[in-house]
């Protein structure tokens, strides 16, 4: 009945996150639980060889998750949603969405995931002296420059899908500084673009004479918790096609799902960070101050409050251990068992402890595709042994765990030897962390710090841009972000910390110079397959 009430006064907060597969809207009531939630699955395509999502999939797709969460909250509370206390949208970061005079889009949506960048990434990278990857913003920008495309004279404004969304619904040209920072270097002193690196891509496009510069077309930057507008008649109309929510909403600076992902692991402070392993792996941790020298292996991107963060992003994590998992469970069927898959996780991960510290000598590769951070474009999935190596199933599965993460600890021994970062804590969350202790502890022992897996972790980015709504809304006077998510959201969260023995961390140390002197067997895998 509370939370009925709440619903009716319009005091329950919206989220609503556009990932690679889902959009998912998660509504939260004034504590920052969720209450209830909504989803729509879509898929990118393949369009004259850009991967993009159409126009039309934005916008139906943003109606009918709505609508699926509108639906919801009728069947669970019998009440129809007319208002909420705020708003906020995020999305995947980076990729191009440039539009004319009229806000009309100029080229269809290029998303992150596009590598037709590399001229433009590494001339940028070196004229800037600031790793810029090719999917950041600026790259598909300069590239298009490059290329001489028609467009590109007529834009007045570029963003990201984040931004677009929150410009449609708002009116508003803004971004969370987090998503800015996969837009263009951000500078942290200042919580907005690095101005000496602005007036460099100004100089490297001066012979052009664009009627726009830089610094007119790139969206305003906004910190956490600053007002971002509200929702107008007509953008009210776009998200609730059924006509009952009502304008003049509260909107949160839209922000990217790296940023929502620190906030729903509670990793915005500095010398935190999060760890998300699943198909992929990428790490983040909060920076006192940015990174003395240029690594081509770190992304460089802001918390949502515009502090540093390095991010170590590798392409390959669980694949490999999934695809050994079908193989027992082939062999069970052969031998006329049926097993359960989550059970053969559990079992499988659980006994990886078990196995030696160094994995008996065991190595392998999960490099389905390339692996950037190793240096390679393209991959092959690898297991090699000598024949004194201890070959058992414990050390089988526990090399295993170590490969899915062995290609972020390259970059983390980066940071952590070469730049001197300090890591306090990091969160956990992904299907690499669903066995207890057994993800923990290898990732623990990969990073040398705890880790902690949140009850909370799995509620995703929707609910993290919901709880940067519900802090605009919410925050005392001065309440930073990561004191409002400690004393107010997380305070009372339960979780697992746990810190792998000094065994371990040594076991994985001994794995790795294995694994980087053999990268050599797996360049030769990779020539010949």
């Amino acid at each position: 009945m509370e939370t009925k009430q709440l619903i009716l006064d319009g005091k329950c907060v919206l989220g609503i996150e556009f990932g690679s597969t889902r959009i998912k809207a998660v509504m939260v009531d004034d504590k920052g639980n969720p209450v209830a939630s909504g989803s729509k699955e879509w898929e990118n395509d393949l369009v004259d060889g850009i991967w993009t999502y159409s126009d039309e999939a934005i916008w139906n797709g943003l109606a009918e998750c709505y609508a699926d969460l509108k639906k919801n909250v009728q069947d669970e509370f019998g009440v129809t949603l007319t208002s909420f206390a705020a708003i906020g949208f995020s999305a995947m970061m980076h990729g191009y969405l440039p539009f004319d005079e009229n806000d009309q889009l100029l080229v269809p949506f290029r998303t992150w995931r596009n590598t037709i960048t590399g001229e433009a990434a590494d001339a940028l990278t070196s004229a800037l002296n600031f790793n810029i990857p090719q999917r950041w913003s600026i790259s598909h920008l300069y590239q298009a420059i490059l290329n001489g495309e028609e467009h590109v004279p007529s834009i007045r404004h570029f963003t990201t899908l984040a931004g677009y969304v929150h410009f449609r619904l708002s009116g508003k040209k803004v971004l969370g500084v987090g998503d800015a920072s996969g837009m263009f270097p951000i500078d942290s002193l200042t919580g907005n673009y690095d101005e000496k690196m602005l007036d460099t891509f100004e100089g490297l496009i001066s012979e052009k004479k664009f009627p726009w510069n830089i610094r007119e077309i790139l969206p305003e930057v906004l910190s956490a918790g600053e007002d971002a507008g509200t929702l107008t008649e007509a953008g009210a109309k776009l998200l609730d096609v059924g006509g009952d929510l009502q304008a003049g909403i509260p909107m949160c600076p839209p922000e990217g799902d790296a940023g929502t992902g620190m906030v729903a692991t509670n990793s915005v402070a500095v010398e935190t960070g999060n760890i998300s392993a699943g198909t992929s792996v990428f790490a983040m941790i909060v920076l006192k101050e940015n990174m003395k020298n240029l690594h081509q292996e770190i992304d460089m991107v802001t918390t949502p409050t515009g502090d540093p963060v390095a991010m170590v992003h590798c392409n390959n994590c669980t694949s490999e251990i999934n695809a050994w998992v079908k193989l027992f469970d082939e062999f069970g069927k052969l031998m006329g068992q049926e097993f359960d898959r989550g059970a053969m996780f559990e079992k499988l991960y659980g006994i990886a402890l078990d196995g030696e510290a160094d994995c008996g000598g065991l190595c392998a590769y999960n490099y389905f595709s390339g692996e950037p951070v190793t240096g390679f474009s393209k991959g092959a999935p690898l297991f090699f042994r000598s024949a004194e190596d201890a070959f058992t199933l414990p050390n089988f599965m526990r090399m295993h765990l170590y490969s899915a993460l062995a290609a972020l600890k390259v970059g983390l021994d980066i940071l952590t030897e070469q730049e001197h970062v300090s890591v306090k804590k990091m969160y956990g969350h992904g299907g690499f962390f669903k066995t207890p202790k057994a993800g923990q502890t290898i990732a623990s022992a990969a990073i040398g710090s705890p880790v902690c897996v949140m009850e909370t972790a799995g509620e995703g980015g929707a609910w993290g841009i919901a709880l940067l709504a519900l802090y605009m809304v919410a925050k005392k006077d001065g309440q930073s972000l990561a004191d409002y998510l400690n004393d107010e959201i997380y305070a009372s969260s339960t979780g697992s910390e746990l810190c792998a023995s000094s065994e371990d961390i040594e076991g994985f140390r001994t794995f790795m110079k294995k694994y980087v002197a053999g990268l050599a067997v797996e360049k030769a895998a990779v020539d010949v397959l």
